[in-house]
């Protein structure tokens, strides 16, 4: 059991857990409630490379949810202070959104089609055969391959997608490369997370709806870990994993209510 009202920090997924596609899932807007009322830093940390956090916060407040956008983190942002920091002033070939996009411009990094030295994979319908080929010949002749987060799947309303790890698979397959992820489960975006909050990993609280980047992200940085049934992971799929959460739940809204309940 997690003492959530002895938490500071609280980091969330996003897809799954806030949202299914265009839809809030239920108990979130109590859950952000609860946040602001009891005054806990939090950051939604998601491995959707296609949103800016402008456009993330504008979502939300589609649906109702006021969160300013200095609540949101994405590896996007994880993938782009990689690069800045490994190569000050590189230059990559990008398939993705404007999330990523967006990213590596304000990252001081140039696009280039021709001889860049990484190609970066995100998500998006940019992604064609034309692209993949391009990224494979340019991986081929020297350039170093990067995958915005290593998710397989991510949830939509009627099922699910192929996300950043399976668009990925083709050019690592024909070139014998492998991809490096920025994104969860890897540590630097875990601990960029815990920078943001101010946070030491023993006052967080990881919650996500994927054992295999939210919950192992969680726990390898030391923090509680909450699984949400509400997105890709099962109770029977838990069992398939040699590590369990700290919780599971149904859904955010449960956080909220277990804390008032803890109070009293």
């Amino acid at each position: 059991m997690i003492n959530f009202s002895n938490k500071k920090g609280f980091i969330c997924d996003m897809d799954g857990v806030i949202y299914h596609g265009n839809q809030v899932l239920p108990g979130v807007e109590e859950f952000i409630d609860w946040l602001h009322r009891e005054n806990k830093e939090f950051l939604f940390l998601t491995n959707n490379s296609g949103y800016t956090p402008r456009e993330l916060q504008q979502k939300l407040a589609r649906m109702g949810l006021d969160v300013s956008e200095e609540h949101f983190y994405t590896s996007a942002l994880a993938t782009a202070a990689f690069l800045k920091e490994q190569a000050p002033g590189c230059s990559v070939y990008a398939i993705g959104e404007a999330g990523l996009l967006n990213a590596l411009y304000d990252a001081g990094i140039t696009m280039n089609d021709v001889n860049p030295d990484y190609v970066v994979i995100g998500e998006g319908k940019s992604y064609s055969l034309d692209t993949l080929t391009k990224a494979t010949n340019l991986v081929l002749n020297g350039a170093k391959l990067i995958g915005a987060n290593s998710d397989l799947t991510g949830p939509i309303e009627h099922g699910i997608a192929p996300a950043c790890r399976a668009l990925i698979a083709p050019i690592e397959l024909a070139t014998g490369k492998q991809a490096y992820f920025c994104g969860k489960p890897n540590p630097l975006m875990m601990r960029t997370g815990l920078n943001l909050l101010g946070c030491h990993s023993a006052e967080a609280v990881m919650v996500g709806d994927r054992m295999d980047t939210d919950v192992i992200s969680g726990m390898e940085c030391g923090m509680s870990t909450v699984l949400v049934l509400s997105g890709v992971s099962t109770r029977e799929t838990i069992d398939t994993f040699a590590y369990r959460p700290t919780m599971v739940l149904d859904g955010v809204g449960d956080i909220a209510a277990i804390a008032e309940t803890q109070k009293k």
